[in-house]
């Protein structure tokens, strides 16, 4: 399910290549060994560690074991690449940026969408003061393959993924801090599992249907099969207040027919909102007013073209990170803005399951802070 990263970073010949595998299933080690033609193929990563002669990590496993994998790499030396999120929990983000600090070991966070094309040309937008200075950003998040990919395996169980305010939402979050320039102080929520609680469930360790990632059910209440555990929400809305000042919100469905995110910013002198996020969509500012609503708006820019998945995005960040591996140096992605995207969406998951109750995201150690903006330099 997370190959893509892994494909993006081997590149015999070209720098770097993917010389070891470690996973549970025994088919996928095959399978995956196979595929990167090694034949380092074993059950526990910490089989790994006793090589002594590797240069990075992926860790791209279930949510709630990044963690303990993450932190078992640093502390033998091995720069890590997490898959986002960082964590499920506040407290295991800062364990793993804690240990990346102690140890001196670099850590990178796999937050692709910085890299997006559509992502940097908001944020080059916003930068010229097209629609001046940012003051609230909203994001609709519309999964309409959701049923097929996050309640037939192991994202519905909350005990491995907090929430899907945590599994989806902190790519989203991490984008609008980044467009808004701060980061959330305070969050409430409110949402619930409206769909998906009711169906059909496979008995526990039943593998998942054949197809199960080709063949989608419509409509929604049509699907079965689901995992076992269901107990994540299908449907979330959150509001964030950022510590500049900007107001922001994020609203998830994963029972729409159409699978798209929509960003809106809306600033001092305009407002910029996406149609599509593909090369060739648009973002569009309108500018000047007031009026009615102008489809054609004030300006339209082409998202730009890129090659890879996610609209160029795993390329540029296993790039980034490979530089970073070697030379060291500022990156584009944060973790402590994993960190922070991920502490809101905890807090949002805590406060819908509490009624919308607010929440404070406690602050993180300033040292830790300024280490990773130094770029992880002692």
């Amino acid at each position: 399910m997370r190959r893509s990263i892994a494909a993006a970073a081997h590149r015999p010949g070209r720098g770097w290549v993917i010389v070891a595998i470690a996973d549970l299933d025994s088919d996928v080690r095959k399978r995956e060994a196979e595929r990167f033609n090694t034949d380092i193929a074993v059950e526990n990563h910490r089989q790994l560690l006793e090589r002594g002669d590797l240069d990075a990590v992926i860790v791209a496993t279930p949510d709630d074991s990044h963690g303990a994998i993450a932190c078992d790499m640093l502390r033998a030396g091995v720069p890590a690449f997490v898959e986002k999120p960082l964590g499920i929990t506040v407290e295991q983000c800062d364990t793993i940026l804690s240990t990346a600090y102690e140890t001196g070991t670099r850590l990178y966070v796999g937050h692709n969408m910085r890299q997006t094309g559509v992502v940097r040309l908001m944020r080059d937008i916003i930068a010229r003061g097209d629609t001046g200075e940012p003051k609230a950003v909203w994001v609709r998040h519309f999964v309409g393959y959701g049923g097929d990919y996050y309640f037939k395996d192991w994202h519905a169980d909350r005990s491995r993924t907090n929430g899907l305010l945590l599994q989806k939402a902190p790519q989203d979050i991490n984008v609008q801090h980044w467009l808004a320039g701060g980061y959330t102080s305070r969050v409430n929520a409110l949402g619930d599992l409206l769909v998906y609680g009711d169906l059909p469930r496979r008995e526990p360790d039943t593998p998942r249907p054949e197809g199960w990632l080709r063949d989608f059910d419509w409509p929604p209440t049509a699907q079965r099969d689901l995992h076992h555990v269901v107990d994540v929400e299908d449907v979330s809305v959150m509001n964030m207040q950022l510590d500049n000042g900007v107001t922001a919100a994020y609203q998830q469905c994963h029972f729409t027919p159409d699978y798209w995110r929509n960003y809106t910013v809306i600033g001092t002198e305009g407002r910029l909102e996406n149609f599509g996020d593909d090369p060739g969509d648009t973002v569009k500012v309108w500018n000047s007013g007031p009026s009615g609503y102008r489809a054609d708006a004030d300006i339209s820019y082409r998202v730009p073209n890129a090659d890879g998945s996610h609209g160029g995005g795993d390329s540029r960040i296993t790039a980034e990170f490979c530089r970073f591996i070697r030379q060291g140096g500022a990156t584009d992605t944060s973790p402590v803005a994993a960190r922070m995207s991920v502490a809101a969406g905890a807090l949002a998951t805590r406060s819908l399951r509490e009624g919308g109750r607010p929440y404070d995201v406690p602050a993180l150690d300033p040292e830790l802070v300024a280490y990773f903006e130094r770029g992880q330099v002692p």
